[in-house]
């Protein structure tokens, strides 16, 4: 009897050994934080991998490399993710990021880490020579043993099975954490929309992957999405003037990223149909600048699908930020319809669109410093009380300072900027038709002025623009 068992541990030990399409498990990895201070964790040591108890765990490792000068960046612990499944070396595979990741399966795999571009995948070592009198064992023993080892990697794979997710291509990553119990459900919320058919496009912030820390109390929800240097809007404008020419990239770019999101597409790339989303928390902080002035939508923490057939799921009325609420949205008179929802995205529009033509210098005049919609009038942290005696009873909006009309485009993007923050929602342009006017504009004055040159309001309004009719 010892001697089967034995021989059944050694024929165990010889599969274990060589590669084999059984997942292995892993439990510790090496950990490192080049942030610890900031974050306020170790910089080094251990980490015990707790993911959910049917999902596979893997290590992974960060890195620069700056002229040889290899600068660590993190390692530690990375939740169930296809593209490391099988990999027993940490092995990063792009061209030339700015941030190298790899990622394995095994306890310690990340202790040693490289770059190896256009891999197709791990190296795979021949087994190494099993002794002749193991063989002997083995073969004496074959059948009750293969009966084994089959039961065992049935059961484990039955309980570690998963399906096939797509590459992703990383470069640099950008993590946010949601903490506390009710910001769950909108990682939960986020993380669905990013997984929607056709939600990869230029103008909307690329996603990488989701991960759950910890447990209990002390949970985290994690989002990786690809990183911007610029950052949002808001600290753009906050920094920085515009000209002419910059105000038209990342207006229309912004209105050609929303103008998708609003979309139905019946097929997407070999995926199944987009169907509209709505933001429903539009506003220059969730707009991302790439480096060429890009406009990037990001934060659908609080979006809603419009799926034919099916339910919007849950559409509370009184959401997003308050400053950028529209009117409906203030007295709490939506109609919770998918025109509806677009259409109050639009109003944010309107007030992100007055941001950046505040801050532009395309016409004579001081160019004040940065300010929010409605800040001058009622400060940094208005009240819902605050904004319904402003927007809803009064209607007012962000005032337009006299000398901007002076400009042909200024005055055109003022008018188009009163049609998105109407206060008859329906009125309110479409984002694909926002699209349009900026780009009629943008050519017009193109072939007409420069950036610091002026002309008469009159030069442009004879100009026939896309009409107000919508997709809405």
């Amino acid at each position: 009897m010892f001697a089967s068992w034995l021989t059944f541990a050694l024929l165990l030990g010889t599969f274990s050994a060589g590669p084999s399409h059984a997942e292995v498990e892993t439990r510790e990895c090496l950990y490192f934080n080049i942030n610890w201070e900031v974050e306020k964790t170790n910089r080094s040591g251990v980490e015990r991998c707790e993911g959910e108890k049917d999902k596979r765990s893997h290590c992974y490792a960060s890195w620069r490399n700056s002229s040889g000068s290899i600068e660590l960046v993190k390692k530690g612990c990375w939740l169930d993710d296809f593209n490391c499944y099988d990999r027993s070396e940490c092995v990063a595979t792009e061209e030339n990021p700015q941030v190298f990741f790899c990622c394995c399966e095994g306890n310690f795999c990340n202790e040693r880490f490289t770059h190896l571009p256009d891999v197709s995948g791990p190296v795979i070592e021949p087994p190494p020579a099993v002794p002749l009198l193991l063989n002997l064992l083995v073969c004496s023993l074959l059948p009750v043993t293969m009966l084994s080892m089959a039961l065992l990697l049935g059961f484990w794979m039955y309980r570690h099975r998963k399906p096939p997710y797509g590459h992703v291509d990383i470069n640099e990553v950008k993590e946010r954490s949601l903490s506390c119990v009710c910001d769950k459900q909108s990682w939960q919320n986020e993380r669905d929309m990013f997984s929607t058919p056709g939600m990869k496009h230029e103008n909307l912030l690329r996603y990488i992957g989701a991960e759950k820390r910890g447990s209990n109390l002390e949970t985290e929800f994690w989002l990786i999405t690809e990183f911007h240097e610029r950052g949002s809007l808001t600290d753009f404008l906050k920094g920085n003037v515009l000209s002419w020419t910059d105000l038209c990239h990342i207006a229309e770019t912004m209105a050609c990223g929303l103008a998708y999101l609003h979309e139905d597409v019946p097929r997407c790339k070999g995926e199944g149909p987009k169907p509209a989303i709505a933001h429903r928390d539009f506003k220059s902080k969730n707009v991302m600048l790439k480096a060429d002035l890009s406009a990037v939508l990001g934060d659908f923490g609080l979006a809603v699908r419009f799926e034919p057939g099916k339910p919007p799921g849950d559409t509370h009325g009184q959401v997003g930020t308050r400053r950028y609420m529209a009117p409906e949205v203030l007295e709490g008179a939506i109609n919770f319809q998918r025109d509806a929802f677009l259409r109050i995205d639009m109003y944010a529009v309107g007030l992100v669109l007055w941001e950046l033509v505040s801050r532009c210098k395309a016409v004579d005049g001081p160019v004040d410093e940065y300010m929010l919609p409605f800040e001058e009038e009622i400060g940094q942290h208005p009240s819902l009380e605050d904004l319904q005696d402003l927007v809803v009873h009064k209607k007012m909006r962000p005032v337009f300072k006299d000398f901007w009309l002076k400009h042909s485009g200024l005055a055109q993007m003022c008018e188009t900027i009163e049609e998105c923050w109407d206060h008859d929602a329906e009125a309110r342009l479409s984002a694909g038709c926002v699209e349009e006017r900026i780009s009629q504009i943008r050519r017009l004055m193109s072939a007409t002025t420069s950036d610091c040159l002026l002309s008469t309001v009159t030069s442009l309004t004879n100009v026939d623009l896309p009409p107000k009719e919508s997709s809405i």
